[in-house]
């Protein structure tokens, strides 16, 4: 059950991100980097840091070693060129849930964390981290959005998954 509870996940991440995305769109570019109290700055450096996020853990689960640095980076300038990326990243989140397996879930992963601590922790764990972590920063998106003139999205997940 739970592989397949990640997979819903998966769906409703790039979903999600999909509508978090079109509204976004409907921004300027002034908008999108406005500097906002947020902790990473603006509406484009958060987005940039979900994808940054994503791509450290991707890489973990793959079994390779990335440390969690530059977690402020900006890995895309332009916005259409960032939602490109995005597209791009679910869909290599959706391959990555569809090829989970239970023993997979059931193993650790040892990693180096931001503070240059190693750390092993379960991949079950892990994983439901890897999209609470995009669930958290969209919220904190979702509360920029509010401080312009364009209405947030509805997120709600039953909403997305079950329209």
């Amino acid at each position: 059950m739970l592989v397949e509870h990640f997979q819903m996940l998966a769906r409703y991440n790039s979903l999600a991100n999909h509508k978090l995305y079109q509204v976004c769109s409907q921004l300027s570019d002034a908008e999108r980097k406005q500097n906002r109290p947020a902790f990473f700055k603006s509406i484009h450096g958060t987005l940039n840091h979900i994808l940054v996020g994503d791509r450290i853990w991707l890489t973990r689960f793959a079994g390779d070693r990335i440390p969690s640095t530059m977690l402020d980076a900006i890995l895309y300038e332009d916005f259409d060129e960032l939602w490109m990326a995005r597209q791009v990243e679910d869909e290599r989140i959706a391959a990555f849930v569809s090829a989970l397996t239970v023993e997979f879930l059931h193993g650790t992963i040892e990693y180096v964390n931001n503070a240059g601590k190693t750390c092993r922790d379960p991949v079950n764990l892990l994983v439901a981290h890897f999209f609470n972590h995009q669930t958290h920063h969209r919220g904190q998106i979702h509360d920029m959005v509010t401080q312009t003139t364009i209405s947030p999205p509805s997120l709600d997940m039953h909403r997305l998954i079950r329209p």
